[in-house]
């Protein structure tokens, strides 16, 4: 592995992390990588005294099967709050509800919104757009049960991280297309949104732990196919011509991910087409480092990400 100045609290840890995935065995690649989030640090988490959870299955998209989420409300009054909806990371081809439960938890307690967890099909099983409209369903299910989930309907945001980074940034795109339902904040972390694999940071860090180019190609590969033709903006966001109209943005990267510089551009074009950004780019760390919780830079962006969506919902 190249020598690179990582954080001294992240340091440590790289060598208990994987380099990538066996993406040969998914089901058997799947497993170890709930096994290797579950030996890391804990910070702690929320617990139901504080935000309680409820699984449901929900219309899917037209033809497609039923769809799973899990619903999380915060404890105390019946008030009206803003809501969420939450879509785990995974390369578009690991990950779950379950995988990232936790996460839902901390934006529910933080923002005191009601979250929607979504269970959407993954690759390769299901490629694009399988994903990103098990998502779109889940959003004008969502949306249109806002009053019995007691959410202000005109108070919904989006949030990924990584993949899920991506898919929230398409679906963005295309409930703006669609039009609607409407979306108040995206917040976009660590966001896999670029197809074409040609940037600097992409180009560079082919050995990086948790996530390197070679495990990026794998996951465009499974997404979009061997030869997917012609890519949709809704796959990679990116490549969108046009970034106007699309709701105020919080976007994240870390200093040696090869994701770092899709992310980065993609928040200078939602500015230059006049959406508001908030960008924060974090140094010594890489990509799925925040999952060493006990780390201050972890802690930071977390701590931030969470501010960054409280706000957002208030606008």
């Amino acid at each position: 592995m190249t020598e690179r100045a990582y954080d001294p609290e992240l340091a440590p840890v790289i060598p208990l992390l994987p380099l990538g995935s066996d993406w040969t065995d998914l089901p058997a690649a799947r497993r170890a990588m709930g096994e290797m989030i579950a030996s890391l640090p804990s910070g702690g988490g929320i617990g139901e005294d504080r935000v309680r959870f409820e699984d449901r299955v929900i219309p899917g998209p037209e033809d497609a099967p039923e769809l799973p989420v899990r619903v999380y409300t915060p404890v105390g009054d019946a008030r009206t709050r803003p809501g969420v909806l939450y879509i785990h990371g995974g390369g578009f081809c690991f990950g779950s509800v379950e995988f990232e439960h936790q996460g839902a938890m901390a934006a529910a307690d933080a923002a005191d919104a009601v979250v929607v967890s979504v269970e959407y099909r993954l690759a390769p099983e299901h490629p694009f757009p399988a994903g990103i409209e098990d998502c779109h369903a889940a959003l004008v299910w969502f949306a249109s049960r806002a009053e019995s989930l007691g959410v202000d309907a005109a108070r919904i945001a989006v949030m990924g991280q990584s993949a899920g980074g991506g898919l929230a940034a398409g679906l963005a795109l295309l409930a703006r297309d669609r039009g609607g339902p409407a979306l108040c904040y995206q917040v976009l972390g660590i966001p896999e949104l670029d197809h074409r694999l040609a940037t600097p940071s992409m180009t560079q860090f082919t050995d990086t732990p948790m996530w390197n180019r070679p495990n990026a190609v794998m996951s465009w590969r499974c997404y979009l196919g061997e030869e997917p033709g012609e890519v949709s903006p809704y796959a990679s966001p990116v490549i969108a011509a046009d970034l106007s109209g699309l709701p105020p943005a919080y976007v994240s990267t870390m200093e040696f991910d090869p994701l770092r510089d899709e992310g980065i551009e993609y928040a200078l074009r939602l500015l230059q087409a006049g959406v508001s950004v908030e960008l924060h780019q974090y140094p010594g760390t890489f990509h799925g480092s925040s999952l060493v919780t006990t780390a201050a830079v972890s802690r930071r962006s977390a701590a931030e990400m969470m501010g960054a969506l409280a706000r957002g919902l208030r606008r």
